[in-house]
């Protein structure tokens, strides 16, 4: 009696032996197909990777902070004539302490869709009070990165996550030290804002207290 162990029949035991080894592969390769097709290696569940946002204080720029419509926008450069720029805080007046959260909003004013570099390479934030320069967020910025948006007609794109500033001067020599405290007791300041060179039309003012 034949058995798979021991085939029997008129040829050698090997020719059974050969052939049940291919009938062995070729069953096997059927079973990888089949769990190829329906695990699909190297797939995502369809989510696309969230922006990276800016730190606060000193933004590292990671990415942009600015979200984006997809991974690489598409479409032609945006005319700088039709976006603008604006400079936004969280508040108009802050108490003793309170650290002002500032941000910025890019509005396309064209009729079609165009592309903007809004990367943190690409922002930056002023704050004056007069005609001096009290704080740049360029002064000490690191890791600072290029990412383009894709900008709808007639829509507003805002930071995601504000950068905040903890009322100090800011100068390039002193980023690893210790700064000077900007002086309050209601004193006025404005914030200007721009992204890829174009500047908000107007600034944003706020009063320390």
């Amino acid at each position: 009696m034949s058995t798979f162990k021991h085939p029997v029949g008129p040829q050698p035991s090997r020719v059974y032996w050969r052939r049940r080894l291919v009938l062995l592969i070729a069953l096997l390769a059927v079973i990888v197909v089949i769990v190829l097709i329906v695990v699909r290696p190297g797939s995502s569940n369809g989510e696309t990777p969230k922006p990276v946002t800016t730190s606060s204080g000193k933004p590292t720029a990671a990415a942009t902070n600015i979200p984006t419509t997809s991974a690489s926008a598409s479409g032609q450069d945006c005319d700088p004539a039709s976006v603008k720029v604006g400079a936004v805080t969280d508040a108009s007046t802050y108490s003793a302490g309170q650290l002002p959260q500032l941000s910025v909003s890019i509005t396309n004013t064209g009729t079609t869709a165009c592309k903007i570099d809004a990367g943190t390479a690409q922002q930056v934030f002023t704050i004056t009070s007069g005609t001096e320069v009290y704080w740049k967020s360029t002064d000490c910025q690191s890791e600072k990165v290029d990412a383009e948006v894709l900008l709808q007609p007639g829509k507003t794109i805002s930071s995601q996550t504000p950068i905040t500033w903890d009322r100090t001067r800011s100068d390039p020599a002193t980023c690893q030290g210790k700064r000077e405290q900007v002086p309050a007791g209601g004193a006025s300041y404005h914030l200007e804002t721009s992204v890829a060179g174009i500047a908000s039309a107007e600034t944003k003012q706020f009063i320390l207290k």
